[in-house]
């Protein structure tokens, strides 16, 4: 079973820059397209970010265009979400997202498409 730890939350100023790491515990990484989602209380879990199994292509939702950058590292078992710019209306926890399906998808900003999360990690963006 794929396992993923997310990493690197925590508190920044609105402006500021924060960079999430998660963590994948099997030798089947590169196999997956790694998403990041988020949830602030009360709300719907929303799509932030995708890369595809060999880096390429990267999907951002229209919130986080040009502040965000996913990547990933298939030789450390790692994606990434260097985030800057950051405002309070992105303080929410991040989740990582592994899918197993490499091929395209139009439907990749669907939380359902994700088969393993890992527990998240809380960004708060103060004003």
């Amino acid at each position: 079973q794929v396992q993923l730890v997310e990493s690197g939350g925590g508190l920044v100023q609105a402006g500021g820059s924060l960079t999430l790491s998660c963590a994948h515990s099997g030798d089947t990484f590169s196999e997956y397209a790694m998403g990041w989602f988020r949830q602030a209380p009360g709300r719907q879990r929303e799509f932030v970010a995708r890369v595809s199994s060999s880096g390429r292509p990267t999907r951002y939702s229209d919130s986080v265009k040009g502040r965000f950058t996913i990547s990933r590292d298939n030789a450390k078992n790692t994606v990434y979400l260097q985030m800057n710019s950051l405002k309070p209306e992105d303080t929410a926890v991040y989740y990582c997202a592994a899918d197993p399906n490499t091929s395209y998808r139009s439907d990749y900003f669907a939380p359902t498409n994700y088969h393993y999360w890992g527990q998240g990690t809380q960004v708060t963006v103060s004003s």
